[in-house]
């Protein structure tokens, strides 16, 4: 009767052991194993919380009995060492003597239950970590979280996605539990651990958004060939069709603009063109320098190098404000392209710069990090925020000297332009003093006076 007592007791407690590692193992998604490994390595270390100093020639490790959670401490002579990990390769054990204290048990549980609960922790970040290594490339909704430093930390479902400063989108700010759409980049080693790595300024994510948007993508029918970049402001997109009939330009756009908005929307308002893909590279890069008309390219294919003569009235758009828009045509053709107008070169782009500050002259390596983590990608950003960095201690005054310089040709550029729109408008909407007649808005605005009859 007696035995049959013991027989059952014990088997409940093996239900009840066996079924808590399960639960665990099942909740947080780890295997059995890593738990008991968990368990035995917390026994070692309550071990050594109880006894104090160690025997640096002995190897101490425990036994776990797998069916009744019973633990048990032992001892042996160290055969072979690992000299700079220290790791005990190899002990003696035919000198095995087990040194499990009385009364063990109590203090082993409350140590172990940390060790435990941390090595569960470990091995779910492992896990997840592991999960969205095989997801990088693919897009998801997160929502803010915090922000640690300059970082973004996000919520990706079952873990946390970090995004630094460089792949923040320029101008975007993120405001705690809002939702966005991220673009998972990397997974990353960093002092802190492995990072999943997210990105809102990489340029796939625009691809990604119209996989999702655009049916024709997500078939294949349409193909994005390259897309130029730059996050928060602008984006220029090749597109073409692998099927007879298909318009690669429209089916991005949508019916009334629908798909292209839905992207715009996503990405705070930045500017898309959407442009046709030719392996004509001279029709290729005039289209790639739209809106900008009746553009003459002189293309050396085997150089990568073109110059492009502009009409004086399509300078501007040719190349765009602080030279943005050559900057990403030239990115999409991956060539070097150089602004000419009445004999002069006014712009010369390499395609490998990726912020208007690249176009910079003298602007050092550190400088221009400081400059990215900040936000100051362009001339107007420096022109906005003057005041921010002109008294970081982070810049050296030449790097200052050389900014200011640029945000001044900037305002002086601005001010010349602001000049001839006003000009072109007084042309085109004459003034009463100007033509002899009242303009109708004049005319409106004269009061009538009745004649006495």
């Amino acid at each position: 009767m007696k035995q049959a007592q013991a027989q059952a007791r014990t088997t409940v407690i093996r239900t009840e052991f066996a079924a808590a590692i399960t639960q665990i193992a099942n909740e947080r998604k780890i295997s059995a194993e890593s738990i008991y490994e968990a368990i035995r390595q917390a026994m070692v270390s309550a071990y050594r919380k109880e006894i104090g100093d160690l025997s640096e020639e002995l190897h101490y490790f425990s036994t776990v009995d797998e069916a009744t959670g019973e633990s048990h401490i032992f001892q042996a002579p160290i055969i072979k060492m690992n000299e700079e990990t220290l790791e005990v390769l190899e002990w003696d054990k035919k000198k095995i003597i087990e040194v499990t204290p009385a009364g063990f048990g109590r203090i082993a549980a409350q140590t172990a239950k940390q060790v435990i609960l941390q090595k569960i922790r470990e091995s779910e970040k492992d896990q997840i970590i592991a999960d969205f290594s095989s997801r990088i490339g693919e897009i998801i909704s997160a929502q803010v979280l915090r922000m640690d430093g300059k970082t973004v930390v996000l919520d990706l479902g079952r873990g946390q996605g970090y995004m630094p400063p460089e792949e923040q989108m320029r101008g975007e700010f993120y405001r705690m539990n809002s939702r966005i759409t991220v673009y998972i980049k990397d997974i990353r080693d960093t002092h802190r651990g492995r990072r999943v790595i997210v990105s809102r300024a990489d340029k796939a994510l625009v691809s990604k958004l119209f996989d999702r948007e655009v049916p024709e993508v997500a078939s294949g029918a349409v193909e994005i060939v390259m897309v130029a970049r730059e996050a928060g402001v602008r984006t220029k997109l090749a597109v073409k069709s692998t099927q007879e009939g298909v318009d690669p330009v429209g089916s991005c756009v949508g019916q009334r603009g629908v798909r292209v908005q839905e992207v715009i929307k996503e990405l705070n308002n930045e500017k898309i063109d959407i442009i046709p893909f030719s392996e004509n590279l001279e029709s290729y890069l005039q289209a790639a320098l739209a809106p900008a008309e009746n553009l003459k390219v002189e293309l050396n294919e085997k150089k990568g190098k073109a110059v492009v003569t502009v009409p004086e009235d399509q300078l501007s758009l040719a190349i765009g404000r602080g030279g943005q828009n050559v900057r990403l045509a030239a990115k999409l053709l991956g060539i070097q392209v150089t602004i000419t107008a009445g004999g002069k070169v006014l712009s010369s782009v390499t395609g490998d710069e990726e912020y208007e500050i690249d176009s910079f002259d003298g602007l050092t390596p550190e400088s221009r990090v400081y400059l990215i983590e900040n936000k100051l990608t362009t001339t107007n950003d420096l022109d906005r925020f003057a005041d921010k960095w002109m008294a970081a201690p982070e810049l050296e005054q030449d790097q200052k000297d050389m900014m200011f310089k640029r945000v001044e040709e900037r305002r002086a550029s601005d001010a010349i332009r602001e000049a001839e729109h006003a000009a072109a408008e007084k042309l085109a909407f004459p003034t009463l003093s100007e033509t002899g007649t009242e303009s109708e808005e004049d005319a409106a605005q004269t009061p009538v006076i009745a004649e006495k009859a």
